[in-house]
């Protein structure tokens, strides 16, 4: 061994039920760094929210440092009653092609035994590459749609008889709405599974305006919603998401929703809205290429043989 290569710094992959705040902005600034040269978060809102707060149930930490330096990251997330835990990694963009990638990979295999989905942000080249030799296979796409706000050439919102609309109270409608969402989106844990945890965090956040989330009620009942966002760095508002209650669908409220949703934000002077919705969703797919959205990207999931 030459004096170089023992003077090298080595690399140590911490595995941590929590975050301290000195990590959390190390991960943050690592995180901003590699979406500048992406141009792509690869890591999801719920996770970046999960860096922060504490212990949370079902959630670990993967810290990459070489020396003392934060170059990599990875959360793996065991929380769906039914399906593999999920993660999310990623690599400083200096540092990359050094086998981090690969470090954290084996070390998401190992804690997770080998029973593991991925997401690939944005489906790069070199997050397929990484899936294939963890021996992972395709098995999720998931659509960012995006369409012009200006003109925004969609028909008068058609409220079904019997159904107002008004928008969310904090701390009000807390408790309504985490029901709604839940029965909606009963077949989609990573949705349906939120709490009133998950609720706070968001509406937290600076982006967070209640006079964006809109409620549909039909005798004094929320049946519906369409909760949009603003992300004003990159002047784009989302149809952050839409959920109708069961017994509810079938009726167009859904579309008014976001018809309703898409008129505020254009209000707001955004040029553009986005939305993300499941490739095999052929129903909403339809939908939202009716309200003129076209796909921008491809999030990717990856995940172990069962």
């Amino acid at each position: 061994m030459t004096d170089a290569a023992a003077r090298e710094p080595v690399r140590q992959i911490q595995t941590l039920d929590a975050l301290t705040d000195e990590q959390a902005a190390a991960v943050l600034a690592l995180l901003a760094d590699a979406s500048a040269d992406d141009g792509v978060q690869a890591v999801s809102e719920q996770g970046r929210l999960q860096l922060r707060g504490g212990h949370r149930e079902g959630v670990r930490h993967f810290l990459l440092t070489v020396g003392d330096e934060a170059v990599g990251y990875a959360q793996l997330e065991d929380t769906d009653p039914v399906e593999a835990p999920a993660a999310e990694l990623v690599v400083h963009p200096s540092w990359r092609g050094r086998g981090h990638g690969r470090a954290l990979g084996d070390a998401l295999m190992a804690a997770s035994g080998r029973r593991l989905r991925v997401w690939a942000h944005g489906g790069k080249s070199a997050a397929r590459h990484l899936a294939q030799v963890l021996g992972l296979t395709l098995f999720r796409e998931l659509r960012q749609m995006r369409r012009p706000l200006a003109p925004l050439d969609i028909p008068e919102p058609q409220i079904p008889p019997g159904v107002a609309i008004r928008t969310f109270v904090p701390g009000e409608d807390d408790t309504a709405w985490l029901a709604v969402n839940a029965a909606a989106f009963a077949h989609h844990p990573e949705q349906g599974g939120m709490t009133q945890r998950d609720l706070d965090d968001r509406t937290a956040e600076p982006w967070f305006d209640p006079k964006g989330f809109f409620l549909a009620e039909r005798a004094g009942e929320v049946i519906g919603f369409h909760w949009t966002k603003v992300h004003a760095q990159d002047q784009l508002g989302e149809v952050y998401v839409v959920g109708i209650r069961p017994d509810a669908q079938g009726s167009g409220l859904g579309r008014t929703l976001t018809a309703i949703g898409l008129r505020h934000l254009a209000a707001e002077g955004l040029p553009t809205a986005m939305l993300y919705v499941d490739g095999d969703n052929s129903a909403a797919v339809r939908v939202y290429e009716g309200l003129g959205f076209t796909t921008h990207e491809t999030d990717l999931m990856y995940r172990t043989e069962l």
